[in-house]
């Protein structure tokens, strides 16, 4: 079942991205299907740690990138929009170079709110990071 409330390219959201968080930390959407989205982000000097690391702080943006854009891709953005409740997340890797890859699913999708899993993997497809991303659906203001 596709999930999605309209059509869209990577291309059209790496571009909306390109000017905040996502852009500066090198952040970009790669693939979707019909109930995920992936993306993936490099792991250089934008996002590692002082003891050379991938920053725990990096994966969890990179999480919350990912389900917030998978979530405002599954409502009417002229009646609603989602914003970020709440965020977990298992680092279980470190990583020193390359790129870590997301993939976001929906655990839950309601009218008032969204369940999303996040698992962000090196480039050998190990597990890096588990998270779970839990969003408010609002009502855009002054919509009907």
């Amino acid at each position: 079942m596709v999930i999605w409330f309209r059509e869209f390219s990577v291309a059209e959201l790496n571009a909306k991205g390109a000017d905040c968080a996502n852009g500066h930390l090198g952040i970009e959407l790669t693939e979707f299907g019909d109930d995920f989205l992936r993306g993936r982000m490099p792991v250089d000097y934008r996002t590692r740690q002082p003891a050379g690391v991938l920053h725990g702080g990096a994966s969890v943006l990179f999480a919350e990138t990912l389900a917030s854009w998978a979530g405002s891709l599954t409502v009417d953005p002229a009646q609603f929009h989602c914003v970020g409740l709440e965020i977990n997340a298992n680092h279980v890797r470190a990583v020193k170079s390359g790129h870590v890859h997301g993939l976001a699913t929906p655990a839950h999708l309601g009218g008032k709110s969204q369940v999303w899993d996040v698992r962000i993997t090196d480039d050998e497809g190990k597990a890096v990071c588990v998270s779970r991303v839990t969003l408010a659906v609002l009502s855009v203001p002054n919509a009907y």
